[in-house]
């Protein structure tokens, strides 16, 4: 090779190095609460390029993380499950990621809690076997009272319902939402392997906040409770399916109540036999279901429900701005990282929010629109440019060297 010939080359490589190294630094794009709004979930994609029209991913080696709170409230829930589930594996296979976690909405169902699941959600899940699985659930139900009845214990008030009071709480789909998201469904299993928070790249990403009082010694400790409270649900549900206590069916609310009634019958009998002056008869007593309805009893104090746990906390939103940092500054510091990322409090003015210096991006802007008057959005995190996009624009929050 000439001289010359071999300055161009050099030249060509030298240049051709910087797009190679810029492009190894993929871009991460957050999005925050979707509550079953499908249209406004696909239309942020594809602003962000990460889909198109039909779903597909065109992120190509992109990261999206979206940070809980998927389901409840809005009819396109399960459409948005299929979607998040679907752009998983396509993301990997580009070389990118397609990520959820679990925001306080997902847990809650998880757990049984299903009070902001609207009977359009679960209309979403019924079939033409819908009304038959529905009479035989009732049927079910109604063996429960019975059971008790037979077994000459009263009956609590929690099997006490008319089959016209408990079709009306149970609607078309209820059975099969129930059955989707426990521990074998299609829905439930997915879940249940998703994290409640993340950190890439220097960002947290979760659902809510931690308090910085209570913060954990690391951050999967959070991950590793959360998981721990589901399980414990999942353990004693099964138990009183198996006893002929509950159906697949109840809810926490309803789980509860049978933990109640079961430590107030057996309280009932130890009374009775020591005002006899005997013991009580121990084959009468259940001692492994009642130190587990002891424990679930205690569920206000868990993680999944704790109104100033990571899953509901609001501080990062509520509490008074600090350029430099305030309490979560320090925080960061102890995880190593630079920012927080979280959804969980619709923001005033439905934009995205940068608080406390940069170290926390709010980014719940009220996507259903329906219920929160928002508008779809997500953070693009492209090393220390962060950018707020919309499907009418961008607008860029801070570039930091």
């Amino acid at each position: 090779m000439r001289p010359a010939a071999l300055l161009v080359a050099v030249f060509l490589l030298c240049t051709n190095a910087p797009a190679r190294t810029a492009q190894a630094a993929a871009r991460i794009y957050a999005i925050g609460d979707i509550h079953g709004s499908i249209d406004a979930f696909k239309s942020i994609l594809r602003s962000t390029g990460l889909a198109d029209a039909n779903g597909t991913w065109t992120g190509g080696r992109s990261q999206l993380i979206q940070t809980g709170d998927y389901t409840d409230r809005g009819e396109g829930t399960r459409a948005v499950l299929d979607l998040l589930m679907a752009l998983e594996p396509q993301a990997k296979s580009a070389g990118g990621r397609a990520f959820a976690l679990l925001g306080n909405h997902e847990v809650m169902n998880l757990i049984g809690e299903t009070r902001d699941v609207t009977r359009d959600i679960f209309a979403t899940f019924a079939d033409s076997n819908s009304e038959k699985r529905r009479n035989e659930a009732w049927e079910d139900y109604a063996k429960l009272a019975a059971a008790k009845t037979e077994k000459g214990e009263p009956v609590p008030t929690v099997y006490a319902q008319t089959r016209e009071a408990w079709l009306t709480t149970h609607p078309p789909g209820y059975v099969e939402y129930k059955d989707a998201l426990s521990a074998k469904g299609k829905y439930g299993q997915w879940l249940r392997g998703k994290p409640i928070v993340t950190m890439v790249d220097g960002n947290i990403f979760m659902h809510a906040g931690i308090p910085p009082a209570s913060a954990p010694a690391k951050l999967d400790d959070l991950n590793d409770q959360i998981r721990d409270e589901i399980k414990r649900l999942d353990q004693f549900l099964d138990r009183l399916i198996s006893l002929k206590l509950a159906t697949r069916d109840f809810s926490l609310s309803e789980i509860l109540q049978v933990a109640s009634a079961e430590i107030g019958l057996a309280n009932a009998r130890i009374a009775a036999a020591k005002a006899e002056g005997k013991e009580p008869d121990r084959g009468k007593l259940n001692i492994p279901l009642l130190m587990e309805a002891q424990e679930i009893m205690k569920v206000d104090g868990w993680l999944a429900i704790q109104p100033e746990g990571a899953l509901w906390y609001r501080g990062l939103s509520t509490e008074k701005d600090d350029p430099a940092g305030g309490p979560f500054a320090a925080l960061l510091t102890k995880y190593g990282a630079k920012r927080f990322v979280t959804g969980h409090t619709p923001q005033a003015g439905r934009s995205i929010t940068m608080r406390f210096g940069g170290r926390a991006l709010l980014i719940d802007t009220g996507m259903l629109t329906s219920v929160y008057k928002g508008r779809a959005s997500a953070l693009e995190i492209d090393g220390n440019k962060l950018t707020a996009l919309y499907e009418d624009g961008r607008v860029t929050l801070a570039t930091t060297p």
